[in-house]
């Protein structure tokens, strides 16, 4: 019963934020996203301390700024999202920018799949409803299942409304082979907080636990791998840039090729993070799981 008034709340919300324009919707998700900012402790506390420890060069004062826009961000991600239905085909070239699509056609042309990458930066849920559309190819998009069951199904509808197909993490392998093999895209996202057992990568100066799946993927199948970044403007449109993940020199699947891949595409995230600390979403614990250095006495 609780969720079901979860999913009532989150609907309600929904239609009331699609009774506005796109540009005044924004504006109240910077209002909400303040407020939030300051009585949700736990996170603003989490999000302190991680951008703490990866700028520590930056004053208290900067740190505090940056952590304020990274609220901003999540809540202008989540109303764009609830906004998706009204973000036609002509809307959505108006907005999104692709700045190097050739380069996701030129991968694809390959027919051997294409593993395209990203994480919680910028609108995230907008680089993926577009890609697919833009492109002419829609992605399979790996998510990970809301514990309310009500709000994910709605949060799917949305992610599917220009052609992409979601598939829920706990069953994905079977499902991004068969999509791989056929030629088509897989899209993830890769940077939350890893189990132990996964490989440790370097993250700001870190040795961090990270999912080393889309690795694996990619030298197992031979397909090329992508990382998009999608950068807000300050108009509040998007320009989307492609970077290609090499993979040619490993030529074989190996733990120790799974590492070296992992850490380049982590090293790719970090330096859209450095120059766009605001975009991501420091509100996740995700040095959860570190690697102590070991000290000689």
């Amino acid at each position: 019963m609780k969720k079901y008034f979860e999913y009532l709340l989150v609907l309600f919300l929904k239609n009331l934020v699609n009774m506005f324009q796109l540009d005044f919707a924004r504006k109240i998700a910077i209002f909400l996203s303040n407020i939030t900012y300051y009585f949700f402790h736990k996170r603003r506390k989490i999000t302190i301390e991680n951008l703490t420890n990866a700028f520590p060069e930056k004053s208290i004062k900067e740190i505090k700024l940056v952590a304020k826009k990274v609220f901003q961000n999540i809540g202008i991600t989540f109303i764009e999202l609830a906004l998706f239905p009204k973000l036609d085909k002509e809307k959505i070239v108006k907005l999104v920018k692709y700045k190097n699509l050739d380069l996701m056609i030129e991968k694809f042309r390959l027919n051997r799949g294409l593993i395209m990458l990203s994480g919680h930066f910028g609108n995230w849920e907008l680089i993926a409803f577009s890609a697919g559309y833009i492109s002419g190819h829609p992605l399979t998009i790996i998510v990970k299942t809301q514990s309310n069951k009500f709000v994910d199904s709605l949060i799917n509808k949305h992610r599917t409304l220009l052609g992409n197909k979601v598939v829920p993490m706990q069953n994905s392998v079977k499902e991004i082979l068969n999509t791989l093999k056929a030629g088509g895209v897989v899209a993830m996202l890769a940077d939350q907080s890893a189990p132990k057992e996964s490989v440790f990568i370097n993250f700001f100066n870190r040795e961090v636990a990270t999912f080393q799946g889309p690795a694996v993927f990619a030298l197992k199948t031979k397909a090329p791998m992508l990382m998009g970044f999608i950068i807000r403007k300050e108009d509040f449109t998007y320009e989307v840039v492609l970077e290609e993940i090499q993979t040619e020199d490993l030529v074989e699947y190996s733990e120790k090729n799974v590492q070296i891949l992992t850490q380049r595409h982590t090293e790719m995230l970090e330096k859209y993070i450095r120059q766009y600390p605001h975009l991501w979403m420091w509100t996740h614990r995700r040095w959860k799981n570190i690697r102590e250095k070991s000290s000689i006495s």
